[in-house]
């Protein structure tokens, strides 16, 4: 495995809160983070159907425009009865003319589920596929997951997405009922990073 021997690694992602993250989380190695916004790059096109091409893609695309490692990531929520929908297109059922609409996908996932007619507990699992690339073209891929269950109604107003409807085995809050500190250690994102720090920066 490829170590990261850099001082600078672009995040390819344009959201503020995940990059705060990923810095704090990188800091104790001595590595400078920027964002894809500070480097004015676009958003590609993700027309991958798995997490991992979806997350090469960005990566790749980062770091060939650049000249820098980059790092991304591609997450979502695969509930088993669903055949492992909404998966690589999570964020894709929370689409609306006016931006995202959660708590309307959560409702779809739940409507959906009354549908199968499949019965409780209704398992699921987040994931996360981190990927860093560097501009030669090698990769490195890293995926992390929490399983759980979906539970009805939506409980909580912490964390985003579909938080509030998945509550993670040996827990009886779900992620929106969680302080985001106890969530951010057992999350899929934590799962997927433990093993970045591992096999890169350790």
């Amino acid at each position: 495995m490829r170590k990261f021997e850099g001082e600078t690694l672009l995040v390819a992602t344009h959201n503020a809160g995940k990059l705060e993250e990923i810095a704090n989380l990188l800091e104790p190695f001595g590595v400078r983070v920027v964002g894809a916004a500070e480097k004015g790059l676009d958003e590609p096109e993700e027309t991958e159907t798995t997490f991992v091409g979806n997350a090469r893609i960005k990566a790749h695309a980062a770091a060939k425009a650049t000249g820098l490692p980059a790092l991304s990531d591609d997450s979502g929520i695969e509930i088993d009865a669903l055949d492992g929908a909404p998966g690589v297109f999570t964020a894709n059922w929370a689409e609306t003319e006016k931006g995202r609409d959660f708590i309307m996908a959560m409702g779809k996932a739940h409507d959906r589920l009354l549908e199968s007619g499949k019965p409780k507990p209704w398992t699921a699992r987040f994931c996360c596929t981190l990927v860093l690339a560097w501009p030669d073209g090698h990769d490195e891929v890293f995926p992390g997951t929490v399983e759980g269950q979906i539970v009805w109604p939506m409980r909580g107003h912490e964390g985003h997405g579909y938080d509030p409807i998945f509550q993670p085995d040996g827990y009886d809050q779900t992620f929106g009922e969680m302080d985001r500190w106890e969530k951010n250690k057992i999350s899929h994102r934590a799962d997927a990073f433990g093993k970045l720090v591992q096999g890169c920066f350790g």
